[in-house]
C-alpha cells in the first residue's frame, strides 16, 4: 500500500495544536481537508487516534505511543530537506574532472586554486584535454564533469554557458623593432612567425590570411603557447596569442603585446555540461565559481 507522508504531518499537527481547527491553521489547509486526512489515518491505523473531549481532541493510547517516533522521523526528514537547500561547499569532498585546453588552464587555475582553498578545501580538480569533436561523448559518459573550450556544436543533452570573448593579439620580445608605433600589415607579413596548432588543426589567423590570398612566413610550429612565447622572447619572431594568456606571459617573460594588424573575430569561450547535472548542487557551485573566475581574469 502506498503511504502519503503528508498524512503523518497532519497527525502531528492535530496532536501539537489540540484539534482540527488548529491543525488547519498551522498547515494552511481547510478543516474538511484535515478531517478527510484524519479519517484516512484512522483506517490505516485501525484506531480513532483522537477522541473529542469538549473543545479538544485528546490523543488515544496508540497516538501517544506513536508520536515520539513520528516526531523524531519527521524532524529528520525536514533536516534532510533543509540540508539539500543549504549547500555548503566547505563540506564537499569530491574530485571534479574538467576539460581544459592548456592555455585556459594556465590562465584560470591559479585563481581557481585560491578560491577553492578558501571556501572548499576538500575539493580536488583534475584537468584533461578533450578534443572538440569528443565533448558530447565525454560528458554523456561521465568521464568529464565540465568542458571549457571554444564554442562548438553539441547535441541537446549538453547544456552550455557563455563565459568570455578572448581576442587574439601579437606577442614579441620587449625590444623588438616592431614594438614601437603602429604595426603595419606589410611589416607583419614580412616578419617570421611562430604558429601554435595541435592535432592537425588550422590556425584561424592563417585561414583568414589564406582567404585573402596572403600568408605568413611561419618558421616553427609549436604545440603550446608557452613554448611559442619563449621562442619570441629570445628572437625577432612573432606569435599570435589569446589576449588573456599573452597578458599573463608578459608577467613571466620579457615580451610585450600589440594589436594584430588584421581583424580576427574574437574567440567565444563556453562551459559545457550534461543536462542531467543541471541541478546537482556541487556542480552548480563549481560552474558558478568558474564563471566568476572568468569574469575576473578575462
Amino acid at each position: 500500500m502506498r503511504f502519503d507522508v503528508n498524512l503523518l504531518k497532519v497527525l502531528e499537527s492535530i496532536y501539537a495544536n489540540g484539534g482540527i481547527t488548529g491543525a488547519a491553521n498551522a498547515l494552511h489547509l481547510t478543516q474538511p481537508a484535515i478531517t478527510h486526512s484524519l479519517n484516512r489515518l484512522r483506517e490505516i491505523f485501525d484506531d480513532p487516534l483522537f477522541v473529542r473531549q469538549g473543545n479538544r481532541m485528546v490523543p488515544t493510547h496508540k497516538t501517544r505511543t506513536l508520536m515520539p517516533k513520528l516526531q523524531f522521523h519527521l524532524s529528520g526528514l525536514r533536516a534532510a530537506i533543509e540540508a539539500v537547500g543549504q549547500f555548503d561547499p566547505a563540506q564537499v569532498d569530491a574530485v571534479f574532472t574538467v576539460g581544459f585546453r592548456d592555455v585556459l588552464e594556465s590562465i584560470m587555475f591559479p585563481a581557481l586554486v585560491r578560491h577553492i582553498t578558501a571556501v572548499a578545501p576538500k575539493v580536488r580538480l583534475v584537468s584533461r584535454r578533450v578534443q572538440r569533436d569528443d565533448v558530447d561523448r565525454q560528458l554523456v559518459s561521465g568521464a568529464i564533469d565540465l568542458v571549457i573550450d571554444r564554442s562548438t556544436h553539441t547535441d541537446s543533452r549538453i547544456h552550455s554557458e557563455f563565459l568570455a570573448h578572448d581576442a587574439m593579439v601579437l606577442a614579441m620580445r620587449a625590444d623588438h623593432p616592431l614594438a614601437a608605433g603602429t604595426l603595419r600589415t606589410r611589416d607583419f607579413l614580412a616578419a617570421r612567425h611562430v604558429s601554435v596548432v595541435s592535432h592537425g588543426t588550422v590556425d584561424p589567423l592563417d585561414q583568414l590570411l589564406l582567404e585573402g590570398g596572403k600568408a605568413r612566413d611561419i618558421g616553427i610550429v609549436c604545440q603550446h603557447y608557452f613554448s611559442a612565447c619563449q621562442v619570441v622572447a629570445d628572437s625577432d619572431w612573432l606569435v599570435a596569442v589569446p589576449a588573456a594568456y599573452a597578458n599573463a606571459m608578459c608577467r613571466l617573460l620579457p615580451i610585450v603585446v600589440r594589436p594584430l594588424p588584421i581583424r580576427l573575430k574574437p574567440l567565444r569561450i563556453e562551459m559545457y555540461w550534461h543536462a542531467a547535472m543541471d541541478e546537482d548542487p556541487a556542480q552548480r557551485w563549481l560552474r558558478g565559481l568558474i564563471a566568476q573566475v572568468f569574469r575576473e581574469q578575462m
